[in-house]
């Protein structure tokens, strides 16, 4: 014969133990968002960088190369394979300009 025992077998957490661990999560993630967005702005700065110093190469290439050229587009430089259509499409969203002085 099995003996039944009087001791009550509880499973799953308290509501105590589940409140904690909330707590838990949301402190974590109250630390983690903010960090995140401060890392995409600091990439995006440094993307920005980035593609004003390769526009500004290009430019340069392409002034070696077509010195009686004074009019520099981006169009010019995509027709001439110094920049690709994405390149040409990332540098107007970061709202970089070609000047005829610094070729930036």
């Amino acid at each position: 014969m099995v003996k039944k025992s009087n001791k009550n077998v509880r499973s799953g957490f308290t509501l105590i133990e589940m409140t904690i661990v909330l707590f838990i999560i949301s402190l974590l993630i109250m630390i983690v968002i903010p960090n995140l967005a401060n890392q995409r702005n600091h990439a995006q700065t440094i993307h920005t960088s980035a593609m004003k110093s390769m526009v500004k190469a290009q430019v340069d290439a392409y002034q070696s190369q077509h010195p009686n050229n004074d009019h520099i587009s981006y169009e010019a430089l995509a027709k001439d394979g110094y920049l690709t259509a994405k390149q040409v499409a990332q540098a107007k969203k970061a709202g970089i300009k070609i000047s005829k002085s610094d070729g930036k």
